[in-house]
């Protein structure tokens, strides 16, 4: 890391929690920041899990990126891993809200600011959630990625995506490359990593275009279509995303 950059928990500096927030804001499409999930529990994370969120900040203070991981219990059996995204930030918060001690990390979300991106700082990112997992004394870390061109390829399956490897032998995919490099090995695909169900009304103001009979709609930044059933006033994205497993050393 550039000497110049700092890296700070929430835990450690409390008063940036509005500067997630913004990174956030910026670096999602508006669907995203839809899921149930996500907007049910987000609040907790700040609150309960500060020492496990954190920020870069260069030498002027200004925030480039930041990552969000949670806490949980997994008996590190790959097929008793939860659904994906949506299924592990829940057994997170249950498990904190039973007391039940967590043994593992799992990744929920890395942002870059667009300015700062190109720079290496996704890798430095990801390093730096290894190194809080070991820190805190968690034995194991997995991450429910969400790969970063798989947008441009909406109509492929994710295990075929996956599956495309570079002439260097690397994943053909950015976001799982860095993983990759990082440490970490692909287990499986999440199939239903998040959920994001909502009137066709709230998809049409979410997206800026309208859906007028049922059926498949390619969406900007979507990794998948989303599915319209007119009938039911209803639109389902249903996101898959590929489990990958960090070898703490």
């Amino acid at each position: 890391m550039d000497k110049k950059n700092t890296i700070v928990t929430l835990k450690e500096c409390p008063d940036l929690e509005d500067e997630f927030d913004k990174l956030h804001h910026i670096g999602w499409a508006k669907f995203m920041k839809e899921d149930p999930i996500g907007a049910k529990y987000w609040g907790n994370l700040y609150s309960w899990f500060p020492e496990f969120q954190y920020i870069l900040l260069n030498e002027e203070s200004t925030p480039m990126a930041c990552g969000n991981s949670i806490p949980f219990d997994w008996d590190g059996n790959e097929d008793n891993l939860p659904s994906g995204w949506d299924g592990v930030f829940e057994k997170g918060i249950l498990d904190y809200q039973d007391n039940i001690s967590p043994n593992s990390l799992s990744a929920l979300a890395i942002v870059i600011h667009p300015k700062f991106r190109g720079k290496g700082l996704s890798e430095l990112m990801v390093k730096e959630m290894k190194g809080l997992a070991i820190k805190n004394r968690i034995k194991n870390m997995v991450a429910p990625v969400r790969p970063s061109l798989k947008h441009k390829f909406p109509l492929i399956p994710m295990k075929e995506y996956i599956s495309w490897i570079r002439d260097d032998g690397f994943p053909f995919d950015p976001w799982i490359r860095t993983h990759y490099k990082t440490g970490a090995s692909i287990i499986k695909v999440a199939e239903r990593s998040m959920v994001i169900p909502a009137s066709i009304e709230m998809w049409e103001k979410w997206c800026g275009m309208k859906f007028p009979t049922s059926g498949s709609y390619i969406l900007n930044e979507g990794l998948v279509p989303l599915e319209v059933d007119k009938a039911a006033n209803k639109g389902v994205y249903i996101e898959p995303n590929v489990w990958m497993r960090h070898h703490l050393g």
